[in-house]
């Protein structure tokens, strides 16, 4: 809404004299760029290891990550999920993906 109104304050003349490096710059702007904050923390991923592939797979910038190797350790009492990033994955006591 306040995109709209602002783009249509930008064709008033004495706006668009004024204004417009500023509203112009606002309202040429893709919506991608107005998108509000879409992140996700790994701690809010979906326990499952599909869910942290392809958490994992967005965080490379689509390049894909698959799991290498899984084990239990001992002195965690968890499964450890290592994965092709480097990073090695388990499970904390909420049962949230966190790294080791």
């Amino acid at each position: 809404m306040q995109h709209a109104f602002l783009c249509f304050l930008f064709h008033t003349s004495w706006l668009q004299a004024r204004f417009f490096p500023v509203l112009n710059k606002i309202c040429s702007m893709s919506q991608a760029f107005v998108k509000e904050n879409d992140e996700q923390w790994l701690h809010e991923v979906s326990p499952t290891l599909n869910a942290l592939i392809y958490y994992l797979t967005r965080e490379n910038n689509g390049v894909r990550v698959y799991e290498r190797n899984s084990f239990f350790d001992a002195k965690l009492g968890k499964t450890v999920h290592v994965m092709s990033n480097g990073g090695t994955y388990t499970k904390d006591n909420e049962g949230r993906w966190c790294m080791v």
